[in-house]
């Protein structure tokens, strides 16, 4: 018998003491986390969907206390996030820029020409492939959805083949900006009052080839602003978020009716 319980013993000892000396080197050899970057892990959302530029919450977390990232970098969070970080690091409260999400454009079926009936891989970035697309306008939506798949907030749908987004939804993360593969959807200021729903640059005789409300740069809009909020630029109407009073006149004044309110 004692033959037999004489591994099993020594098995044992040796693996007590492994187990005392694992014991000893988690406690010396220990890397010591701030623990600022813990607080500020807590104060963030956990979204991790990459808005801030970094590949998670905890990265970003470290990224504040060991790199000086700017503290208010997290759309999910707002403002009421970037104070909390602020109170964390010690630095005072920073400005926030409120951005969503807009899609730049208003053209689908009924309204753009068709170049092929796509049938293939169901993602906008597949689409694009073939000829840019299923429209004849290059910088039209596709419409398949690849950007409502990339949106954790529930925040984008596809209406009439067209994505829209749901205003009071959209958090800013813009994980949507990086999945449209022709970039047709940009940033602009939650209260921003009127915006362009047109990323063509084309001459407008080709855009009208194209589409039926895409900007042809006729600067009516621009004409008819009487506080220089609009500007065509490269047959394309911009306008002036801090110049708008929302009067609407441009809007009455769009013949393709691209000026929307958002």
């Amino acid at each position: 018998m004692s033959d037999l319980f004489l591994p099993i013993i020594i098995v044992s000892v040796i693996a007590l003491l492994f187990a005392i000396f694992l014991v000893i080197a988690s406690k010396t050899l220990a890397v010591k986390v701030d623990e600022r970057v813990e607080k500020i892990r807590e104060a963030l959302p956990g979204a991790n969907c990459g808005g801030c530029g970094f590949a998670s919450c905890d990265n970003y977390a470290e990224a504040i206390v060991n790199d000086g990232a700017e503290v208010n970098k997290c759309r999910v969070g707002g403002k009421e996030c970037s104070d909390k970080i602020c109170a964390v690091m010690g630095v005072e409260a920073a400005a926030m820029e409120d951005l969503i999400a807009f899609v730049r454009c208003q053209g689908h079926p009924e309204t753009e020409e068709q170049r092929l009936n796509y049938k293939g891989v169901q993602s906008c970035k597949a689409a694009m492939s073939f000829y840019g697309g299923r429209l004849n306008c290059t910088y039209g939506c596709i419409g398949i959805g690849d950007c409502v798949s990339a949106c954790q907030f529930d925040a984008l749908k596809i209406e009439n083949g067209i994505a829209k987004v749901d205003k009071n939804k959209c958090t800013g993360c813009l994980a949507c900006v990086d999945a449209c593969p022709k970039k047709i959807i940009g940033t602009v200021h939650r209260d921003s009052k009127y915006v362009v729903a047109c990323r063509n640059h084309e001459q407008g005789k080709y855009t009208r080839m194209n589409c039926k409300v895409g900007c042809i740069g006729c600067k009516k809009c621009e004409n008819t602003c009487e506080f220089g909020a609009v500007k065509v630029d490269g047959f394309l109407a911009r306008i002036d978020k801090e110049k708008c009073v929302g009067c609407g006149k441009c809007i009455e004044a769009c013949p393709v009716k691209c000026i929307v309110k958002i």
